[in-house]
């Protein structure tokens, strides 16, 4: 099985990846939150430093587009080819309203002949390979079978899938029989993603895809960070190794010279995936945190809990 983190804005960062992939080895390919060009193909110097490769040394990164013009959709891949880079992913899944609105994401589902125009443009032209990720419709699942036509026409390193529409942001039922339907019928690489939290999770997927050979997951191993682990037969997240991550990762983000309250801001979003992990415990104190020490007082109290559980996973 090839297993993928998946991008997530403000969690899964160069410093984030570089300590799991030192501390929780399992994860294939992880994926670069998405850089979002302007109409020349400018972006924010943040994204720059997080797919710099030298921030990325020691695991294999995949960087992100979020764009719905083929120029500026070019000029960061050369960029990115410049850089030593082989492939780019291209995002159709976001369902941000702001982005969908846009008529980016999961907004370019909206419109199929738009969609396979830009696809054209990106295919014949990029230097790069081109994965895609995608949700499987913008109002319902039921458009993914026009929509997975359009792929079809073009040489994809790997379609990964995420298995609902739009319209179900991350609550609605992700739509196994139409995704297992698609990989029996596509001819391209599909990855699966969605609702993935536990073995068990996993199992339930194979059972209904049973020739699947790629999976993505992201909340659930934000929550977890040592479910890929778990997913290869390893051993479950130990409270020790998850608080040693924890305090390493803050530590990391001050090394890198943010602020004490960019640091409390960015260990607070991911607190809001591992807090999971302590079930019945208040975040209280957490969530009230206004400054590092608080933030580690908090850490302290729910640690001397007792709650954390390994078997417990993300369901939000």
């Amino acid at each position: 099985m090839l297993f993928s983190f998946a991008p997530m804005e403000g969690v899964t960062l160069y410093p984030y990846r570089r300590l799991h992939a030192e501390m929780f080895p399992g994860v294939d390919r992880y994926y670069a939150p998405f850089i979002a060009p302007d109409g020349s193909g400018k972006y924010k110097a943040s994204n720059l430093r997080d797919i710099l490769p030298e921030n990325n040394r020691g695991y294999t990164l995949i960087p992100q587009i979020l764009c719905n013009r083929p120029e500026p959709f070019l000029a960061v891949a050369r960029e990115l080819a410049a850089m030593g880079y082989r492939e780019v992913n291209l995002n159709l899944g976001c369902p941000s309203a702001t982005v969908v609105s846009k008529h980016k994401g999961a907004g370019l589902l909206a419109d199929p002949a738009a969609l396979d125009a830009f696809l054209e443009e990106i295919f014949s032209r990029s230097p790069l390979a081109v994965s895609v990720k995608t949700r499987m419709g913008l109002e319902g699942t039921e458009e993914f079978p026009a929509l997975l036509e359009v792929f079809e026409k073009y040489p994809a390193a790997e379609l990964i899938v995420h298995a609902r529409a739009r319209s179900g942001m991350y609550k609605s039922v992700p739509d196994l029989a139409g995704f297992a339907a698609a990989l029996e019928k596509s001819h391209l690489p599909l990855c699966y993603n969605g609702n993935v939290f536990s073995p068990a999770g996993l199992k339930k997927v194979l059972a209904a895809a049973p020739g699947l050979e790629r999976v993505m997951i992201g909340r659930g191993a934000a929550a977890d960070p040592a479910l890929f682990r778990r997913l290869r037969g390893g051993a479950a997240l130990e409270a020790a190794e998850l608080r040693e991550f924890l305090e390493r990762l803050l530590e990391a983000y001050q090394a890198r010279g943010l602020s004490p309250n960019h640091c409390l801001a960015r260990m607070k979003e991911l607190w809001y995936y591992v807090i999971w992990l302590f079930p019945g415990a208040s975040p209280k104190a957490l969530n009230k945190a206004r400054t590092l020490s608080d933030y580690r007082s908090a850490v302290d109290l729910l640690f001397a809990s007792g709650a954390f559980s390994s078997e417990a996973s993300f369901n939000g």
